[in-house]
């Protein structure tokens, strides 16, 4: 547990600074370590949580968040993340979803070009935030990834705001989803929810540590280049680990 506590330490440091929750990445460490895969997304929910408290705080603090931009896309995540996190998915279909929502996501954090490109806003078409919203959110209950890490890409697609407003709304989201998210997961049973994060008290303070430092460290658009692809790379293997299992 020691050295999953370190390497969930230096996620939510890394991510942190680019206002996401690490989400993917736990996901990904929980999967290597043979964690119960109905714990999985509570840990995971539970971690970016505390990493994306901070950064949202600080992030609403510079100036940088917008509600009255960027409430399209939470008016229905919220509610779609409780319910996908009080579904019941056997676990054949929950390696399935996982391993797919960890392939996009790795293959999102090797599209470099995404991440590096200075955007000029544009005015786009509103209904895609709110089907957007609730997609991720439902996405987020159920595997336990806040979202963020899709979310970004898209906002930048469509030209939807500076880099920093977009991390802070990206932020934001992956907060109220994680939050929906885990309500619903922990309506399936309260008792066992609170007995997997006490199984894995150790992973909370580490993660808190890694995002303090992170957001402390200022909104860039994302983390050095090599950690990005090493996480990728990383994300990537257990999204075919999982695949494989999910076949099996």
């Amino acid at each position: 547990m020691i050295g999953l506590a370190v390497a969930f330490f230096v996620t939510a440091l890394l991510y942190a600074i680019a206002g996401f929750g690490g989400g993917s990445t736990y996901t990904a460490l929980l999967g290597l370590a043979g964690t119960d895969y109905r714990a999985i997304p509570i840990v995971s929910l539970a971690c970016n949580i505390l990493v994306v408290s901070v950064g949202t705080w600080r992030f609403a603090r510079a100036g940088h968040f917008d509600w009255r931009r960027a409430w399209p896309l939470f008016v229905t995540s919220v509610p779609a993340a409780w319910i996908g996190g009080s579904l019941h998915i056997p676990k054949q279909y929950f390696l399935g979803l996982l391993a797919a929502s960890l392939l996009v996501a790795g293959l999102t954090l090797l599209w470099e070009p995404m991440w590096k490109r200075d955007i000029t806003p544009e005015a786009g078409p509103r209904w895609i935030e709110p089907v957007a919203g609730g997609s991720l959110g439902l996405l987020a209950g159920i595997v336990g990834i806040g979202g963020g890490i899709f979310l970004a890409p898209l906002l930048y697609l469509l030209r939807w705001d500076a880099p920093k407003r977009i991390a802070a709304t990206c932020a934001a989201f992956i907060l109220v989803n994680s939050i929906a998210g885990l309500a619903g997961q922990a309506s399936k049973g309260l008792a066992a929810a609170g007995t997997v994060l006490g199984e894995h008290v150790l992973l909370f303070p580490a993660v808190v540590v890694g995002g303090v430092i992170g957001a402390g460290l200022g909104a860039r658009t994302i983390a050095p280049g090599w950690v990005r692809i090493v996480t990728a790379l990383l994300i990537l293997y257990v999204a075919f680990t999982l695949g494989k299992q999910a076949l099996a």
